[in-house]
């Protein structure tokens, strides 16, 4: 497993170190060979924010400790996905129980309940769930969104021992899987800082970001 895998299976989470980003797309690739995503489809994004934007003195290369100061982080790539959040208010929101948290602590998708109201986009903080079939057939005739897709987090790939694809393909191991736990000490180890708010922190790990304190 590549260095930012530290741990696999269940309760691990997924997790952006954005100062190591180097906005390659490797993830995205990586994502879309090992699941045969197609072109227009993406179940991983790296989205820039402050693009062109230099940062404050000193914290062009370190976006998460200028936030965490105060500064401008100045141009920011950070890989956006679905975190299998601890408090998912994709799940909360679900009107059909579509959208559950397993026993292995992954947010998965039940495809046969799915009816595409789109909630969960509304209510997930990350823009995680996507909506491929929305122009397709029955969907675009009822005004549905068709069925939502989104990262699955290589659920079946851990279940083998292996990372997900994404994570163990990145040239930088700016993508973390692991615990909380693990994944706090190597950012500390690091010295990277956390580039989300505490309100997105405690979405994703609930009891445990104050692990990142």
């Amino acid at each position: 497993m590549s260095d930012g895998v530290m741990s696999v299976g269940e309760g691990t989470r997924i997790f952006p170190d954005v100062e190591a980003c180097i906005d390659c797309g490797g993830c995205v690739v990586a994502c879309k060979r090992t699941w045969d995503v197609p072109r227009d489809e993406q179940r991983i994004s790296i989205s820039t924010m402050l693009e062109g934007q230099e940062g404050a003195d000193g914290m062009n290369a370190a976006s998460g400790r200028a936030l965490e100061a105060g500064e401008n982080p100045g141009e920011t790539a950070i890989p956006m996905q679905c975190y299998h959040c601890s408090d998912a208010p994709c799940v909360s929101v679900c009107p059909t129980d579509s959208l559950i948290k397993t026993d292995g602590d992954f947010v998965d998708v039940r495809d046969d309940l799915c009816i595409g109201c789109q909630y969960c986009l509304s209510a997930c903080p990350f823009g995680a769930p996507q909506f491929p079939e929305e122009d397709e057939g029955a969907a675009k005739l009822f005004g549905t969104g068709g069925t939502m897709d989104k990262c699955t987090m290589c659920e079946e790939r851990q279940d083998v021992g292996k990372g997900p694809a994404c994570a163990e393909e990145c040239a930088t191991d700016a993508i973390l899987v692991g615990s909380p736990g693990e994944i706090a000490d190597e950012m500390e180890k690091r010295d990277s800082g956390v580039f989300f708010n505490d309100v997105a922190m405690n979405i994703i790990f609930g009891e445990n970001a104050g692990e990142f304190a």
